[in-house]
């Protein structure tokens, strides 16, 4: 991404410049270097400047991000374009930080946070302050379409039930990267989901730093936890184990998914720590253990000593340390709640 040009672009077939032949994906001249999309850049140069001049940082940043699409990477205009992303970024960090839905302080014990009321009715303020955005992703006939499918194998293994809340979990989660996409002002496709694999979102453009694409990768565990808050809370408001089962398999889905590998959440999460950043990590991980005996805790750990041998970032995050801290405390305990009529 950023190297070539969007499909739309084609229709250039001679540089306004000097004349030369250009193929569809240049987005400079061979001959004179001159910018293929020039105009097309000046235009969104203009419209980013007047949307931040208006306050609207998302339709700057949507602005500068198609400009950088359309410039090579290795050229001054592509990192002066750059450097505006950034900034910006840095600038909705600063106003508006991911993750608010996870507090450290939230999961000190089991016990404290099965008694906290607190903490569930924000999961359940934070959701319902999201419902439109929730409402908005089932419009897209692909999501809809590929999310029936998904039920319909699960409600054949386990009941429909379960398997409506299992695959709601999922969307929130899914959901999450897309508002924390949207805050930061990169295109992305709607979710899809895949039996048997589970969903995912595909970016059309990636975050700038390393940072940003942490606190998107992160987004998804935090509204899965808030998912999952939001069904224990309902199973401490009606005693109905259904409901405690669907906030145990919230808190196992998205603790996996917080393994420092790949594509996972947590990959993406560890690529903004650096090295002693990594170990502290580890030792949450070990703590976490040690607090709710959670055995997927002792994959996550090994795999996490693992990648803090493996380089790291120029520029670390240590807000990306904090959330992910977070989110494993309270992820681990989640995933350990007792279901009633199962064995403890």
């Amino acid at each position: 991404m950023g190297t070539t040009a969007p499909a739309s672009a084609g229709s250039h077939s001679s540089c306004a410049t000097c004349g030369t032949q250009l193929a569809p994906s240049l987005l400079s001249c061979p001959a004179c270097h001159a910018l293929v999309h020039a105009a097309q850049l000046n235009q969104l140069a203009a419209a980013a400047e007047a949307a931040r001049a208006g306050g609207d940082r998302v339709g700057a940043l949507r602005n500068w991000r198609d400009a950088l699409d359309l410039l090579p990477a290795g050229s001054a205009q592509f990192a002066a374009v750059h450097a505006q992303i950034v900034a910006l970024e840095q600038e909705t960090d600063r106003r508006a930080p991911a993750g608010a839905a996870a507090d450290p302080g939230a999961a000190g014990s089991g016990s404290a946070l099965k008694r906290s009321w607190v903490a569930i009715a924000a999961a359940a303020v934070f959701l319902l302050g999201k419902f439109k955005l929730l409402l908005l992703g089932l419009t897209k006939l692909k999501t809809l379409g590929s999310m029936l499918a998904f039920l319909g194998v699960y409600w054949q293994l386990w009941g429909w039930k379960f398997a409506a809340g299992f695959v709601v979990s999922i969307y929130i989660h899914e959901m999450g990267h897309v508002a924390a996409l949207a805050r930061y002002g990169i295109r992305a496709d709607a979710p899809m989901f895949i039996p048997g694999v589970g969903a995912f979102v595909r970016l059309r453009q990636l975050p700038a730093t390393v940072g940003q694409d942490a606190r998107v990768g992160l987004a998804g565990p935090v509204w899965g936890l808030g998912a999952g808050l939001a069904a224990y809370g309902v199973f401490m408001s009606t005693g109905a184990p259904i409901w405690a089962a669907i906030a145990r398999t919230a808190g196992w889905i998205n603790l996996f998914n917080l393994l420092p590998v790949w594509q996972l959440d947590g990959g993406r999460g560890f690529r903004a720590l650096a090295r002693s950043q990594r170990w502290a990590a580890v030792a949450v991980l070990g703590v976490a253990w040690a607090l709710t005996t959670q055995p997927l805790l002792l994959l996550l750990g090994a795999v996490a000593m693992w990648r803090a041998f493996s380089d790291s970032p120029a520029d670390p995050d240590a807000r990306v340390l904090a959330l992910y801290a977070a989110l494993v405390l309270s992820l681990a305990w989640l995933s350990m709640i007792h279901v009633p009529g199962t064995v403890k």
